[in-house]
């Protein structure tokens, strides 16, 4: 039996751990928290369980292609989620001028919402739609289709920038802005960002949402259930602190407890830059490689703020809120400026059995590592007081903002409690705290592209910085990490008979 090692128990860890496993090779996942999940990873505070991340799920509908991967691993009725309203999947709602937008799910429904506020670019949005639907029938992983190989076959509009790509179809301004809202699911750049990631994201999300019901650490232990049921084994709380290497290959890694594992293949689910430190020899990989993987530009991050709520005060929005300050910083969402946050997410997390009110509210506002660059040789439980004051003053100044959707708002909350980029990287792992990976950029496509493959011939990646990132481009990936120890479309094929 051929074995694996994983490091990093994160969605791509977990993903291609539960892929292999099924496959046949006794996978061994070594995660150095205490719980698996990464951004799948939640906690409990003031009586309430919060998830690290926001969780807006795109794929998870019958037919889509997470369900479809949950499906070939046994895990469908296994599943906990709630779909969001099919008539109000996203409201927005612009400070400038006071309009909120309610957009409906499906491509029908998008276009009507927009529609019947901006009647003379219907025929726009129609064409508009069926762009991004086109651009991602471009990407053969992305629908689960056996791959031919041909990475470099794109059209043009592939690798536009996205607000270009956008602005091709849409006339008019504002309503450029409002189509451009789902920015913050995949950390948007103007001019930089391709067309392709916007359009994955905005199908993902006209297709329908949904989201974790009891928190998405159930999902993640559905992963770990896979993989041990297989045979495999899940070590928490025992990171790897060296890959050791000899001849142009991994032999071994060693944790830190001092256990020494070894496989015939390896897999990394963490940020390469890490993975890098890990390295017994950094050399043994080219140093262009590594100064490559460097230089890279990240994806900004968030604060994250966590609200418990006073007993039925606040209704559960069965829908994902947007606030924008202004129509035209939809592209500076993290900017560093006065004025932050420039705009944010939230939403009300559903409970089994959810009911009228919520108990809890959570926002992610984006935010860059500038941010908190002072702080950053501190650790978890042993920030300066600075930060603890700097922290509140975020929290406070997104909390004014909900205060003039919800007038009386501030009165309604029992307790807060808040993260930043510096709690991202520390317990993700990722370089500057960064959401979603490397930062794809349209002008240099080759450089922002991490095969999943390495020069050491064991050694492979998964995880946000290849390919594609989110919740359903990690688990698209770590397709692609099983398939470079599998076979090419070795798995792929197998979806195929898979019953819709």
């Amino acid at each position: 039996m051929k074995t694996v090692v994983i490091i990093g128990g994160g969605l791509g860890g977990l993903f291609a751990g539960a892929l292999l496993a099924k496959e046949g090779l006794r996978v061994t996942l070594i995660e150095k928290n205490v719980i698996v999940g990464g951004g799948l990873q939640s906690f409990k505070r003031f009586g309430e369980v919060f998830d690290t991340g926001m969780h807006v799920l795109g794929g998870m509908r019958k037919g889509g292609s997470v369900y479809r991967l949950c499906q070939y691993l046994g895990l469908s009725d296994k599943i906990r989620i709630k779909d969001v309203d099919a008539h109000c999947a996203s409201r927005l709602y612009f400070a400038e001028d006071g309009h909120y937008y309610d957009i409906a799910e499906g491509k029908a429904g998008f276009v009507n919402s927009l529609a019947a506020l901006f009647p003379a670019e219907r025929e726009n949005l129609q064409a508009y739609v069926d762009a991004i639907y086109a651009l991602s029938e471009e990407l053969d992983l992305f629908y689960l289709r056996p791959s031919s190989g041909n990475l470099l076959a794109h059209s043009d509009d592939f690798m536009m920038p996205a607000d270009q790509f956008i602005a091709k179809y849409i006339t008019d301004s504002r309503l450029r802005s409002i189509v451009a809202y789902m920015n913050p699911s995949y950390a948007g750049v103007r001019n930089v960002t391709p067309a392709y990631v916007h359009a994955v994201i905005s199908v993902l999300h006209i297709n329908g949402q949904s989201r974790f019901v009891g928190g998405s650490h159930l999902f993640a232990e559905a992963l770990c259930d896979c993989i041990t049921a297989h045979g495999g084994e899940v070590l928490k709380g025992n990171g790897v602190k060296k890959i050791n290497t000899a001849d142009g290959k991994v032999t071994s890694v060693v944790t830190q407890d001092g256990t020494t594992l070894t496989a015939d293949y390896y897999i990394s689910a963490i940020h390469p830059c890490e993975m890098l430190k890990l390295l017994d020899n950094e050399k043994v990989l080219p140093k262009p490689y590594r100064t490559r993987l460097g230089d890279i530009p990240s994806t900004y991050s968030a604060f994250i703020l966590n609200i418990k709520l006073k007993p039925h005060s606040f209704k559960y929005l069965n829908h994902t809120a947007y606030y924008m300050s202004r129509y035209d910083k939809i592209w500076s969402f993290a900017d560093d400026e006065d004025c932050w946050p420039l705009g944010f997410l939230y939403m009300t997390p559903p409970e089994e059995a959810q009911g009228e009110y919520s108990t809890k509210l959570t926002v992610v506002a984006p935010m860059t590592w500038s941010h908190v660059r002072k702080w950053q040789d501190s650790t978890i439980g042993h920030r300066p007081v600075s930060y603890e004051a700097w922290k509140e003053d975020c929290a406070n100044a997104i909390i004014n903002r909900m205060e003039k959707l919800y007038p009386g708002f501030r009165g309604i909350i029992e307790n807060v409690n808040t993260a930043s980029p510096l709690t991202i990287r520390d317990y993700y792992g990722s370089k500057e705290g960064c959401m979603c990976g490397y930062s794809k950029d349209s002008h240099n496509p080759v450089l922002s592209v991490v095969p999943v493959v390495t020069k050491l011939p064991n050694l492979f990646l998964t995880g946000q910085c290849n390919n594609l990132h989110g919740f359903c481009g990690v688990p698209l990936t770590a397709v692609s990490t099983c398939e470079a120890i599998l076979g090419m479309n070795h798995i792929l094929n197998k979806l195929q008979h898979l019953q819709p």
